[in-house]
């Protein structure tokens, strides 16, 4: 009994660590008139660069996480602390946000200038993955 309870303990560790690791795409409408860099697409989700729209989610889910520490370097905590000083000072609001994944993909699909971050295995043929992030 207690080799069976092991091996089932180790089969769902495995399964959340392969859940853990997976990647975030970061995603444009196809006819996007330009492709930007991972530090333009900082600047888009910073509310320095207004060349496209970006595509927020709601809610601090793991690609949200993965999404805002590969690109700008920057936990929950600062990401807020960054808004907060913003909006204090009146030099800005965060970006619209989502729902999920599917909402994203849906939005960016949808406006040629947008650009979005989704789990990849939410990314199907009507958006264009620019980069994709660990």
């Amino acid at each position: 009994m207690k080799a069976s309870t092991r091996i089932l303990c180790g089969a769902a560790l495995v399964g959340m660590v392969t859940l853990a690791q997976a990647e975030v795409a970061v995603i444009v409408n196809p006819a996007a008139a330009k492709a930007p860099s991972q530090s333009d697409v900082a600047n888009i989700f910073l509310g320095k660069d207004k060349s496209m729209k970006g595509v927020d989610q709601a809610g601090w889910t793991p690609a949200k996480e993965a999404f805002y520490a590969g690109v700008t370097s920057k936990n929950e905590s600062q990401l807020k602390s960054y808004w907060s000083g913003l909006i204090f000072t009146g030099k800005g609001q965060p970006l619209p946000s989502v729902a999920d994944d599917a909402a994203v993909v849906a939005k960016v699909a949808a406006e040629a200038d947008a650009i979005g971050y989704v789990d990849s295995s939410a990314v199907n043929g009507s958006v264009k993955v620019l980069f994709t992030l660990p």
